[in-house]
C-alpha cells in the first residue's frame, strides 16, 4: 500500500466524485480509478459505493475505516518527511499542540510568541479536543505535546506543571433565577437540567456532588463549550464549564458564576515518555521551562494577546475561544507589537 495511493483514496472520499478527484490531483480518470481498483483488490475489501452517472460516491463501513487510518498514516508521514528536511537548517519546522478549552492556552501562547520572535521558521499547529482525543494522537505521534486539566490524564507521560489553574462554574442566562447568587452551590444545582463536559461526567464534578450528596441531572452533554452556552442562552439548560471561555461580559445575555465549595483543577502540558523531539518542538520545551522559572508577573488582559492569531497556524477553529473576543480593539500586526502585548 503507497502513501500515493491513500492520497488518491482521501481525494476521492473529500470530493465524492472521480472525475473531481482526478482534476485535482492532475491525473486522468482511468488512472485513478484503475489504482483504486487495485487498492480494494489488495486490501479484500470494497471501498467505495459507486453510483450512476450524477451520482456521488460513497465510502462503504470499510472505505469509512480505511479513510480514518489514511488520515493518520498521511499525518505522520508529513509530520516525519519536515522533520527530516529541517535537519541540518536553521530551527525550523512544526510543533504540533494538543488541548482543550482552558484559559492556560494563553501560556502557551506567549510562549510561542517569544519562540516565534527568535525562530520565525517555527510554525504551530493546535488541535482542540478533549483529554480522551488528545491522548490519542499523542500515542499515534500526531502530537508532540498535550494540555491536560487532570492528573489522572498525565501519569504515564512525562510532564511539566503550569502555573495556572482553571475555576468550574456555572453559565446562564443573566435573568437566570441563580444569577442573582454570588456562587453555586451542589443543592442550588439539584434537579436542574445541566449541560456538562463529557470528560467532567465521570470525574471532578461528579466527585464534586457526590461529596454533598446531591445527584445531578445531566440533560446534556458537550465536548467544545461554545455549542453548549447557545444551549443555556436558547433556555435548555445550565452549562458547567470552566471560567474564561465564554464571552460573559456586557453586552452578553449570559453570566458566570463560580462553584462552592470552589472547585479548582491544575493544569500540565504532557508528552510521552522517551519521545525524540524535533529541533523545533525541543526548543518550544526550552522556551516553556524558561517561562515557567522565570519570576512569575501579572497577566495581560485577553484583548492585548490578539497578535497571537497572526503567531499560530491553526488547524481547527477554536470556535469556543475566539467567539468572546469579537469586541477587542484592532491591534496592529506587527512583531513589536505582539511582544509588547503579550509577554508578561
Amino acid at each position: 500500500m503507497e502513501l500515493r495511493v491513500l492520497r488518491y483514496f482521501l481525494a476521492v472520499a473529500r470530493e465524492e466524485s472521480i472525475s473531481d478527484a482526478a482534476d485535482f490531483l492532475h491525473i486522468t480518470q482511468p488512472t485513478l480509478s484503475r489504482q483504486l481498483m487495485d487498492l480494494e483488490e489488495e486490501l479484500g475489501k470494497q471501498l467505495l459505493i459507486r453510483g450512476k452517472r450524477n451520482r456521488k460516491i460513497a465510502l462503504t463501513e470499510d472505505g469509512m475505516r480505511l479513510r480514518k487510518r489514511a488520515e493518520e498514516i498521511i499525518a505522520l508521514a508529513d509530520k516525519t518527511e519536515a522533520e527530516f528536511l529541517a535537519e541540518g537548517q536553521d530551527i525550523s519546522g512544526d510543533v504540533y499542540i494538543g488541548c482543550g478549552e482552558s484559559d492556560a492556552m494563553r501560556i502557551i501562547a506567549r510562549t510561542a510568541v517569544r519562540l516565534k520572535e527568535d525562530y520565525p521558521d517555527i510554525r504551530f499547529h493546535l488541535y482542540s479536543g478533549n483529554a480522551e482525543d488528545v491522548s490519542e494522537r499523542m500515542e499515534k505521534g500526531l502530537l508532540d505535546f498535550g494540555i491536560f486539566i487532570t492528573a489522572g490524564d498525565i501519569d504515564k507521560y512525562d510532564y511539566l506543571k503550569l502555573p495556572a489553574y482553571d475555576t468550574w462554574g456555572v453559565i446562564m442566562p443573566k435573568n437566570a433565577p441563580l444569577a442573582a447568587k454570588e456562587y453555586i452551590t451542589p443543592s442550588d444545582l439539584a434537579d436542574l437540567p445541566l449541560i456538562v463536559s463529557r470528560q467532567a461526567v465521570n470525574q471532578e464534578l461528579t466527585s464534586w456532588g457526590q461529596q454533598h450528596n446531591i445527584h445531578f441531572d445531566i440533560a446534556c452533554t458537550y465536548n467544545l463549550v461554545f455549542n453548549a452556552a447557545i444551549m443555556a442562552e436558547e433556555g435548555f439548560g445550565y452549562v458547567l464549564s470552566l471560567d474564561k471561555l465564554v464571552n460573559t461580559g456586557e453586552g452578553s445575555s449570559l453570566c458566570f458564576r463560580p462553584l462552592k465549595p470552589d472547585l479548582k483543577v491544575n493544569l500540565s502540558i504532557a508528552w510521552k515518555k522517551y519521545q525524540i523531539f524535533s529541533k523545533a518542538s525541543q526548543k518550544f520545551l526550552e522556551y516553556l521551562k524558561k517561562k515557567k522559572n522565570t519570576k512569575k508577573r501579572g497577566y495581560q488582559p485577553v484583548t492585548d494577546c490578539y497578535p497571537l492569531l497572526s503567531v499560530l497556524n491553526h488547524t481547527i477553529a477554536l470556535s469556543g475561544l475566539t467567539k468572546s473576543h469579537n469586541t477587542a480593539p484592532a491591534i496592529p500586526e506587527t512583531a513589536v507589537t505582539a511582544k509588547a502585548a503579550c509577554q508578561p
